[in-house]
């Protein structure tokens, strides 16, 4: 069994425009490594303009810098952005479905809920949700039962959750997003394969980056560390070529999520999935039910 061990960045910052007014800036990623500048979406954008100064909690400011065709900031901070300062002032980027009133303290219990109990490495801006179904003592069962289970890390970003608005899927894309996968999960993800034992993906993050890798010169049969960036968007009619089984959530319409479920499941057994899953009352998304398909 494969997680993703991804821990979630506390990347949205509620600030002060100029005016007094509150702005959002979603922290994505550094720009060139830079701890000082990013690329971050605004809301509402009109005060998140080119050369707008934002004032946030622990007298922190930043300058927006540029504003790119698909609405992305560039934002310049007066000091280092790191993880301890995040935890300080920022809040858990929760799905806009969750209900939080703008501007208000994370909730204690989102700070931990939104979290895997397996998370390690501060890197994502959602959380892997599959993975928010294990307990310490459901993976201690798990192993219990002879699974053996190994970790790999996909830096989530917004791009992700990015809807499906054209006709033709081919017209859409995926933003490249960093996969890291260590010598021993791709070494355990290697002997499986060659006992043909079951591979199972704890969530579409990790069905992507296996996928992914599965394409790369040498495939994971090497049984060697892989890093590289993925941008491989699954939909119906896939080759498989590393995954086994797969549990994840109940997605959203018109996203690539649920298009990749639909290309591991078949669309027809899919869909008979959610109208029982509507027709018994299941929750749906991050917080929500999840269903196992092998």
């Amino acid at each position: 069994m494969v997680r993703n061990d991804v821990r979630v960045r506390h990347a949205r910052l509620w600030g002060l425009d100029a005016a007094g007014r509150l702005v959002e800036i979603f922290l994505l990623q550094p720009i060139g490594g830079d701890p000082r500048r990013w690329a971050a979406l605004a809301r509402p954008g009109r005060r998140a303009k080119p050369q707008n100064e934002i004032r946030f909690a622990s007298r922190l400011t930043a300058i927006v810098e540029s504003v790119g065709e698909n609405g992305r900031r560039q934002v310049r901070f007066d000091r280092d952005i790191d993880d301890a300062l995040l935890e300080e002032i920022g809040s858990v980027p929760l799905p806009p479905y969750i209900r939080r009133e703008a501007g208000a303290a994370d909730r204690p219990e989102d700070r931990v809920a939104y979290q895997t109990v397996f998370a390690r490495e501060t890197r994502a801006v959602a959380a892997p949700t599959a993975g928010l179904h294990f307990t310490s003592e459901v993976l201690e069962r798990i192993r219990g039962r002879g699974v053996r289970i190994a970790d790999l890390t996909l830096s989530i970003g917004a791009g992700t959750f990015k809807p499906v608005t054209v006709e033709e899927t081919e017209n859409h894309s995926l933003d490249p997003e960093e996969v890291e996968i260590p010598t021993a999960t791709a070494q355990e993800v290697a002997h499986a394969r060659k006992e043909e034992r079951r591979v199972v993906a704890v969530g579409t993050t990790v069905t992507r980056s296996l996928e992914a890798a599965a394409r790369l010169p040498g495939g994971l049969d090497l049984g060697v560390a892989r890093h590289f960036s993925a941008d491989l968007f699954i939909t119906p009619g896939f080759e498989f070529q590393a995954v086994d089984a797969l549990l994840t959530n109940f997605h959203l319409p018109h996203s690539t999520l649920l298009m990749l479920v639909c290309a591991f499941a078949g669309r027809e057994n899919v869909l008979a999935a959610y109208e029982e899953a509507i027709r018994e009352g299941y929750l749906f998304y991050s917080y929500g039910d999840a269903m196992f398909i092998a």
